[in-house]
């Protein structure tokens, strides 16, 4: 095996024996193996849509192929093999549809060569041994390795974000047919100067699919609103849904009410607490535990089942025993776990399993006591504004920090919480994501009644933060956003992180701190061309980022 695409990779370049993440080497090689398919559809799709002939028949399954090899999502290696043999069939059915259309356009059959991607026979037991061939180190050049990798791990969280936003009915054709560009892209040979165009065109496509799931959420549930939430226990039984699907949360609520059973976010669904439509629940308890890498110890104290609707998901260690209590949905899998089909056409999921079993359990272990803050997503800071300007302009709030991203269990992560902790008294922290973990339980206080960390939500929700820094631009009257008082000193685990990094890139954002580590899947002469056109530059001291970005450095 070989695989860079988390910011845990082995020693920064890569893991070849088995992941850091704890993904096998069979599994990461079906990985490869789907990737791969899914670039043939792209050739097929990308060449139909040419001819003015274009196929959307695929589009979700691009999507959702992407979405599950993201890390920590699926672990199931026999839901790898039936997707990579559906692929097969839909790539073939794709090229028999554009070798007509070719012969009825220009008379003739197409004879002109392409990708192997394309061509490629054989299932999934015919790859065996064959990971090299197909996967990530088949691009001998490590330069032009680098630039595709780092666009297909970005299309990576890009489609995640699509995938939520097609659950609820959003979807743009124009990301769609970029999710092909982009694919059919990395089997040709480009200049490095057409791949960076298109790393810089999937930053405006990460942009526009944030845009649209915040479309998509705030529309079906209502604008996120300031609320504290309870990270106690009650005395019910309790179901723990973790990962980032609202549409799960709400057919996960309309089915528990009324059955003695309460519902607790874990992890990045803590935002669902936020959303109005999920607040007249009165079983909606509140979030149980942190971020994903404690799940281990949480899910174990839990006592009762456990839902994981997206990525965010760890293997169990030995002395654990809730495997008969987690069930997975969507993209999710784990050997050993109950699977939650796909919701009919015009129907829910069933999750009676869980409901039945949740009332035999114990209530939950009691973690902490106590609340937390949030809900300040672009609309709410907006209905802040002039308190916000106000604090800027009398000096109050010297500066705003950006510490959105993901949350990891490497010693060198305790950073953030030591910047946050020591950050000056008149600095905001704005943040989004799992990295919140690392101080959204501090003490920290506040500036006029403005707390001094406001969290958009989940991690898609840095669209809020960006579109937070435009409104300030423009509220300021200023030419550049990175005139603005604002630092960003991202933190980054996996590939959803890569999108929001390229969005901040398309938007102009300068000077972008990216810890704990850049990168592996950066190769030198990559990074110093990012370094040197972008400023992205790795983390330092505590002490002396946090002066370095009081100087607005």
């Amino acid at each position: 095996m070989f695989c860079f695409q988390c910011q845990e990779t082995a020693k920064n370049t890569g893991c070849t024996v088995k992941g850091m993440c704890g993904k096998p080497e069979e599994t990461s090689n079906l990985q490869d193996l789907l990737i791969f398919v899914l670039r043939g559809i792209a050739v097929y799709g990308e060449r139909l849509k040419e001819m003015g002939q274009p196929d959307r028949t695929n589009d979700n399954f691009v999507l959702q192929g992407l979405f599950a090899t993201i890390t920590n999502a699926n672990w199931d290696d026999v839901r790898f093999e039936a997707m990579v043999e559906e692929g097969l069939a839909r790539r073939d059915a794709l090229r028999d549809k554009f070798l007509a259309a070719y012969k009825a356009k220009h008379g003739q059959d197409f004879n002109e060569a392409l990708p192997e991607a394309a061509t490629w026979t054989g299932s999934v037991s015919d790859f065996e041994g064959k990971a090299k061939h197909v996967g990530i180190l088949a691009t001998e050049n490590e330069d032009v390795r680098s630039l595709r990798e780092f666009l297909i791990i970005g299309l990576k969280g890009i489609a995640a974000y699509a995938e939520h936003a097609a659950v609820l009915g959003f979807h743009k054709a124009e990301v769609d047919d970029f999710m092909l560009e982009a694919l059919a892209s990395t089997t040709k040979d480009l200049s490095v100067d057409e791949m960076v165009g298109l790393l810089l065109k999937a930053g405006e496509v990460a942009v526009t699919t944030m845009a649209l799931l915040d479309e998509a959420n705030t529309s079906t549930y209502g604008h996120p609103e300031i609320t504290e939430v309870n990270i106690g226990v009650g005395k019910n039984p309790g179901i723990l849904i973790s990962g980032h699907d609202l549409k799960d949360m709400e057919e996960l609520l309309k089915q528990t009410e009324g059955t003695g059973v309460d519902v607790y976010t874990h992890g990045e669904m803590l935002p669902a607490n936020y959303y109005p439509a999920f607040k007249k629940y009165s079983h909606f308890v509140g979030n149980y535990g942190s971020s994903w890498w404690h799940q281990n110890k949480e899910f174990e104290a839990f006592n009762g089942p456990i839902l994981l609707t997206t990525n965010c998901l760890v293997p169990l260690r030995k002395e654990n025993t809730y495997l008969d209590r987690l069930y997975t949905t969507g993209v999710v899998g784990y050997e050993g776990a109950v699977h939650i089909p796909e919701r009919p056409e015009g129907g829910a999921k069933d999750f009676s399993a869980l409901i039945a079993q949740a009332k035999a359990c114990p209530p939950p272990t009691e973690l902490e006591t106590g609340s937390i803050v949030g809900g300040f997503a672009h609309h709410q800071v907006f209905a802040l504004a002039d308190k916000v300007v106000e604090a800027v302009k009398s000096g109050a709030i010297k500066r705003f920090v950006v510490m959105a991203g993901c949350d990891g269990r490497q010693k060198s992560r305790e950073y953030y919480t030591e910047v946050a902790e020591n950050l000056p008294k008149d600095t905001v922290i704005l943040t989004a994501g799992c990295a919140k973990y690392r101080y959204n339980k501090l003490n920290l206080g506040d500036i006029g009644g403005i707390p001094r960390v406001l969290d958009a939500g989940q991690c898609n929700d840095s669209y809020s933060l960006a579109v937070i820094a435009l409104k300030l631009k423009e509220v300021f009257g200023l030419e550049d956003i990175n005139d603005l008082p604002v630092s960003y000193d991202i933190a980054w685990y996996e590939q959803k992180a890569v999108a929001v990094l390229l969005a901040l890139l398309f938007l102009g954002v300068k000077g972008i701190r990216l810890g704990p580590t850049l990168p592996g899947f950066l190769s030198p002469n990559v990074a110093k061309v990012v370094v040197e056109k972008f400023g992205l530059k790795p983390i330092g001291t505590v002490e002396e980022d946090i002066a370095a970005m009081m100087a607005g450095q």
